[in-house]
């Protein structure tokens, strides 16, 4: 499993209800429910890299 890094997040409590609350239904943390969303957008926008594909230094920058 790759390591995870840790990073500050401000968002409005509005949103931050509304996620807390779609966590709750999906039984999921709200760290969980956003990792889960952040990967679904990027798989859809086809910007996860392949795993295949083996990463160069150039294109880790």
């Amino acid at each position: 499993m790759a390591e995870k890094k840790v990073f500050a997040l401000r968002v409005n409590e509005e949103l931050l209800k509304a996620v807390e609350r779609w966590a709750a239904d999906d039984f999921r943390s709200v760290n969980g429910q956003l990792e889960w969303l952040i990967h679904k957008a990027l798989k859809e926008a086809r910007r996860l890299p392949d795993p295949d594909k083996p990463v160069s230094s150039e294109s880790a920058k």
